[in-house]
């Protein structure tokens, strides 16, 4: 299989424009011919079914929450990037470009990030025109704040809510389309698989999540907005109902999936407190503009803190290690989250975490609060402070914050080619179930940007040069295509529910999650990716003969719905640990220990491994085939990274 990118001739700053100009149109009269489905209602969905709408097109949105509005887009904290450059700091065009390379380490196409950089300064635009309440200076223009791994300011945020603020906008977009009668919406549906008729994207199956109804819907084409695959380690900051279902499903119908072992480490989240927990809060990587991280000096002073001998108003300012502004000198706090991830690692290895259980680091306010008075700071982050407080009972303003790395967001995703089209025709992925634009790691902030480029600024554009080269006739759900997608769809509901074995999904979920999390979690290694690989073959097979999903289908059935998607994690978590064993490298969020510089950093292998890792399926329990898609630099110099 030949992997075309169909990235556009000419020179980087022109090929979109370019391509804009010689993609094929649909005239407005022949877009009410065309039916497109639309998988997912978060920035990405929302903002593509309503574009979509817009223009003309007959659009089918389905999300498997009761309303589009609660897509977890609504969790992002910290804010959007755009190269709009208002702080005159020296931000551009490329200069975003540059970092988000940078920030990837290398491992993501130059075309597709140079063209999210020049759609970034037209996001803002469009949502400020929507009326989303981004924060302004005194003077009323809007304010930019930093993020990591970025010298300038250039990020838009609404105090911690911007994700949920973008998403009101998208979704009051999709709700005018709605009510036109553009797009017609299904709540509470989720699909469990693809339809392809003559080698095409034709349609859905989808499952009535009330009713237990199984369901078939046609199209011209079927765009996925499902997010991420975070969840295959049970613990995440991603909402309990984030799953990998609709682009697994997808997988297994021929659609490759790139990267798969690209997992981002979120630096600044709640550290874990219990076995009861079910997932993990997300504290903004925004907080580190003017909070300090720092762990004691020595293990003995962490020692006599975790002990309860000593408080942390205690230790003297020159007994602690702000350990990010002593090795990053450049950047300090403010560096890539896989690199202030490793870090935190670092420090609670060596003994010097806090909290009862050692795995935690500090950010700490009290500079800031000293410097700008506590009044300011609760301006920028008041909402932050209130949710630590009321979760951990302790008062941020007066004790450093305790945060710890976890799972947040995965850079890995289905293949996708300029147009965001899988190598199955008909079939885009737009937002963070693609691979395409963040390489090995994601530049906070970064993934609203990709979100709302692809949903408001691209996908409108290349799904128009598509349909215009198939004809308007339609495909019913009487095909056989449809009917044997729906049998099988039935029949793997069957076989979970006859199981009726002794262990509870969320057994097998929390048992995988922790494979994950050991094995190829922040850090990764030969022997251990591959004992790995033998452990998820085990669970799978004892799921398959032991799992308990009570209830039956035609009814609501939450426990089935987690069966299916648990189903699909054991699956994908075993080709997340062969992509890992695969790539003999560190890049990014992927940091395999025998590839490492004297200084801990990331080692990457230009020369061996830079390329899209694009996986075949060839049946469970199979051997994947791995295709690979050679990244070519011709506008930034492959260079060790550094942030110093």
């Amino acid at each position: 299989m030949i992997l075309d990118s169909k990235i556009p001739e000419g020179p980087l700053a022109e090929k979109w424009d370019k391509h804009k100009f010689n993609v094929k149109l649909v005239n407005p009269a022949n877009k009410r011919k065309y039916d497109v489905i639309v998988v997912g209602t978060g920035l990405a969905g929302a903002s593509a079914a309503a574009t979509l709408g817009e223009l003309g097109y007959n659009v089918k949105a389905f999300c498997f929450q009761d309303s589009p509005r609660r897509a977890h887009s609504i969790a992002a904290q910290g804010g959007i990037n755009a190269a709009k450059n208002y702080q005159n700091d020296g931000d551009s065009v490329f200069r975003l470009f540059y970092d988000t390379i940078k920030g990837g380490d290398y491992r993501a196409r130059e075309a597709n990030v140079y063209r999210l950089a020049q759609v970034s300064v037209d996001i803002i635009d469009q949502c400020v025109a929507q009326g989303v309440p981004f924060a302004r200076e005194y003077g009323g223009l809007l304010a930019n704040r930093s993020f990591g791994g970025a010298q300038v300011s250039r990020t838009f945020y609404a105090r911690g809510q911007t994700g949920q603020q973008l998403l009101l906008g998208a979704y009051s977009a999709l709700n005018r389309q709605i009510a036109y009668g553009k797009v017609k919406m299904y709540p509470r549906t989720e699909m469990l698989d693809l339809v392809m008729v003559d080698g095409k994207a034709r349609g859905i199956v989808v499952r009535n999540l009330i009713t237990g109804k199984i369901e078939s819907h046609s199209a011209h084409a079927v765009v996925l907005a499902t997010g991420g695959y975070g969840n295959v380690f049970f613990l995440s900051t991603n909402a309990m109902g984030s799953n990998a279902t609709a682009a697994w499903r997808a997988h297994k119908k021929g659609a490759l999936f790139a990267n798969p072992c690209f997992t981002q480490i979120h630096p600044t989240c709640i550290p874990v407190s219990g076995e009861y927990q079910s997932k993990l809060t997300l504290m903004s990587e925004s907080l580190r503009n003017d909070g300090r991280v720092w762990v004691p000096k020595t293990v003995e002073t962490a020692q006599k803190l975790r002990r309860g001998e000593i408080r942390v108003s205690d230790i003297k300012e020159e007994d602690r290690d702000y350990y990010l502004e002593r090795k990053y000198p450049a950047f300090g706090n403010l560096v890539p989250r896989d690199v202030a991830s490793r870090n935190a690692k670092l420090m609670c290895d060596e003994g010097r975490g806090v909290g009862a259980s050692g795995l935690a680091v500090f950010l700490d306010f009290a500079d800031a609060i000293k410097r700008e008075g506590q009044p300011a700071i609760a301006a920028k982050y008041g909402n932050l402070f209130e949710m630590y407080a009321k979760i951990t009972d302790e008062n941020p303003y007066e004790n450093p914050m305790r945060i710890y790395p976890a799972v947040h967001y995965t850079m890995g995703g289905l293949w996708v080619d300029y147009n965001l089209m899988t190598n199955i025709p008909g079939l885009y992925a737009t937002g963070e179930c693609n691979f395409s634009d963040h390489g090995a790691n994601r530049l906070g902030a970064s993934a609203l940007m990709q979100g709302l480029a692809d949903g408001y600024f691209v996908i409108p554009y290349t799904i128009g040069d598509y349909l215009a080269q198939n004809p308007t006739a339609k495909v019913t759900t009487d095909h056989p295509a449809f009917k044997e997608a729906e049998q099988a769809v039935i029949a793997k509901n069957n076989q979970l529910l006859s199981i009726n074995g002794t262990r509870t999904v969320d057994d097998f979920h929390k048992a995988l999650g922790l494979l994950m999390w050991d094995y190829c979690g922040m850090a990764r290694n030969a022997e251990g990716l591959k004992f790995a690989k033998q452990e998820i073959r085990k669970l799978r097979d004892e799921f398959w003969r032991d799992v308990k999903v009570v209830g039956v289908n035609e009814e609501l059935n939450v426990t089935l719905e987690k069966a299916n998607r648990v189903a699909d994690f054991l699956e994908l978590g075993e080709l997340m640990v062969d992509d890992a064993l695969n790539r003999n490298e560190s890049c990014g969020g992927h940091f395999r220990e025998e590839y490492q510089t004297p200084e801990n950093e990331a080692l990457r292998d230009d020369e061996n491994y830079a390329y899209v890792a694009a996986w075949e399926f060839t049946g469970t329990g199979n051997e994947p085939v791995l295709h690979k898609e050679e990244l070519k630099f011709e506008n930034v110099k492959l260079t060790q990274r550094s942030y110093k």
